[in-house]
């Protein structure tokens, strides 16, 4: 397994990076929650998890070891597979994520893409023992933001699953009410409530 990868990061977006290290460049998928946190880094050091298929190997990525936990954690429910996971820690933070399977408030759960509301209550009986023992929360990070805002969203949410013509609408719209300066993180964010 790999714990951890430290590196020059040679590609950055939204929805993924590539790490060099040692002469060996790494395709790693990240949420927005944590490409916020390294977007300014030219050098980082990204907790991993090693997703394992019958036809592929997959590493995810986390800022910090708390987003692994709670990725790890939302894995260990069934009907939530890594992208899912990766989506949802992209609409909310880890100490988000917590606190509503605390609520027990479905509600936020079901705004996500791919949850709907049998999988949130699922989601919810099967963690909360987990997350009252686990705990501390963490931060969530606030993006410098980028020239190409509507590109790198566009590639985050299509890498996420969602259509690029309603994508694409949406973004439009999202300029209109945001202002034309709104950084990435803001578009993506606004894409995940309309079209969740």
């Amino acid at each position: 397994m790999i714990a951890f990868i430290r590196g020059n990061i040679r590609h950055k977006n939204p929805a993924f990076i590539y790490v060099e290290t040692h002469g060996l460049g790494y395709h790693i998928n990240i949420s927005l929650n944590t490409f916020s946190k390294i977007e300014s880094l030219d050098e980082v050091l990204i907790y991993t998890h090693l997703h394992v298929k019958e036809d592929s190997h997959t590493l995810y990525g986390f800022s910090d070891e708390e987003e692994k936990r709670v990725f790890l954690m939302l894995l260990s429910v069934s009907g939530i597979g890594p992208n899912t996971a990766r989506v949802i820690l992209s609409y909310m933070s880890s100490a988000e994520v917590k606190q509503a399977i605390l609520r027990e408030d479905v509600a936020s759960f079901n705004k996500v893409k791919g949850i709907g509301p049998k999988t949130a209550k699922r989601l919810i009986l099967d963690l909360k023992d987990k997350v009252l023992k686990s705990g501390d929360t963490i931060d969530v990070g606030v993006s410098d933001g980028s020239s190409s805002s509507r590109e790198e969203a566009l590639a985050a949410l299509m890498a996420l699953g969602f259509q690029k013509n309603a994508v694409d609408k949406v973004l439009s719209l999202a300029f209109a009410e945001l202002g034309t300066d709104c950084q990435a993180e803001d578009l993506i964010k606004f894409v995940l409530k309309k079209l969740s």
